[in-house]
């Protein structure tokens, strides 16, 4: 998203000295605008709600922008006074901006990286001493909490389940328990370690599941929640199985 919102400005700024050349003579009284806007036409509401939701998208990820001077740039641009900057200066600066970002970002994406593995090692070593607890060849982690009676599905099978997803510090990624409502997919078609506990659970079942990362989504993540080499753990309740030939 800040990507996107680094190359809206370039281009902005492109369109702003591209209208140097129309000279508007600015009010000096109407530069100092005033804090306090009225909502009383349909114009005033619609610009309004363009500057909010703009603003809310560049907050998230410009938090370095001055305001004052940015509300300069953009008023000058609008009423198509010459820029203070040229064209070429301004492409500089926002692609200067958009390496800077990358850079952090690869660098917030290293240090959550290996700050997630340590603690899902952490956690992981410390989880398998609890009684109950099994771990399978691969790493998965399983603690059944209800036996269950029916078919087993095979990695060709569709299933029916109820599930509840958390990182290990509680927080809920994902949850078809919240929705009310399970949810139906392949065997196959899910992470690994879902793939391989479907398969040896029965119908009627419930599972408790701590997937390491990769048995999960790896050093990606995924979503706003799921960190990169970040442990899952799921409630997994097996509803139903449909035999696939």
């Amino acid at each position: 998203m800040m990507k996107n919102y680094i190359l809206v400005a370039t281009a902005c700024a492109v369109l702003v000295a591209c209208k140097g050349e129309a000279k508007n003579e600015v009010d000096a009284e109407a530069a100092k605008a005033d804090t306090e806007v009225s909502l009383q036409t349909e114009d005033q509401k619609v610009s309004y709600s363009i500057g909010v939701r703009f603003g809310e998208g560049m907050g998230k990820d410009l938090q370095e922008l001055d305001l004052k001077t940015f509300y300069k740039g953009f008023e000058d641009g609008f009423k198509g006074v010459e820029p203070k900057m040229t064209p070429e200066e301004m492409v500089a600066t926002m692609n200067a901006l958009q390496t800077r970002k990358m850079e952090e970002q690869q660098k917030a994406q290293s240090e959550a990286m290996d700050k997630n593995k340590k603690e899902g090692e952490e956690f992981l070593a410390k989880n398998k001493e609890r009684d109950g607890v099994e771990v399978t060849e691969s790493g998965l982690q399983y603690e059944i909490i209800t036996e269950g009676d029916g078919e087993t599905p095979d990695s060709n099978d569709k299933v029916k389940v109820h599930y509840h997803g958390t990182l290990p510090d509680g927080t809920v990624f994902d949850s078809s328990v919240e929705r009310g409502e399970p949810i139906e997919f392949a065997v196959d078609g899910v992470i690994k370690g879902w793939t391989e506990a479907l398969q040896m659970m029965k119908v009627g079942e419930k599972r408790k599941l701590f997937v390491p990362s990769d048995l999960a989504y790896g050093d990606r993540g995924a979503g706003p929640k799921i960190g990169p080499n970040q442990v899952l753990l799921f409630d997994v309740e097996l509803l139903g199985v449909e035999k696939v030939d």
